[in-house]
């Protein structure tokens, strides 16, 4: 497993709208699909996680087991010397569907208030993340 720095946990959590997150999966023909996710957040110093609301494809390819890559930008984080590649960091993972129990409920808590709104029944699912590697944009492990 690999470590999301610290100083990024609140960069990712507050992504949305300005630098949403966005999310690579693979479809069955083959062609990634990539999707923009304002429910991303830093779960642990190991995960992420998001609330999964979605019909479409992304949530069609989206099962435990699936290989993700999360996408984040900030061009800010390049000026500040936090991200100095681009402002960029990828996670690479593989997900974990949860439908009920401790971290369904918990990545609801978490979630911003947008994300709820867009999913007033709570249809949607938990989805853990567990980041085996964090890179920056020219593939270097990201620091802490």
């Amino acid at each position: 497993m690999a470590k999301i720095p610290t100083k990024l946990n609140k960069h990712i959590d507050s992504a949305y709208p300005e630098h949403v997150c966005t999310m690579g999966t693979v479809l069955p023909d083959g062609y990634v699909q990539i999707t923009p996710r304002g429910s991303i957040l830093v779960y642990d110093e190991e995960r992420l996680a998001l609330w999964e609301r979605g019909k479409g494809t992304s949530n069609a390819s989206l099962a435990d087991g699936t290989k993700v890559t999360v996408y984040f930008r900030n061009p800010a984080l390049r000026e500040d010397g936090t991200l100095k590649n681009g402002g960029i960091a990828r996670f690479y993972g593989t997900a974990k569907q949860y439908k009920s129990g401790e971290i369904y409920d918990e990545v609801w808590d978490r979630i911003i208030p947008v994300e709820k709104e867009r999913d007033p029944e709570k249809k949607g699912y938990a989805v853990i993340i567990d980041v085996e590697r964090a890179e920056d944009l020219f593939g270097n492990p990201l620091e802490e």
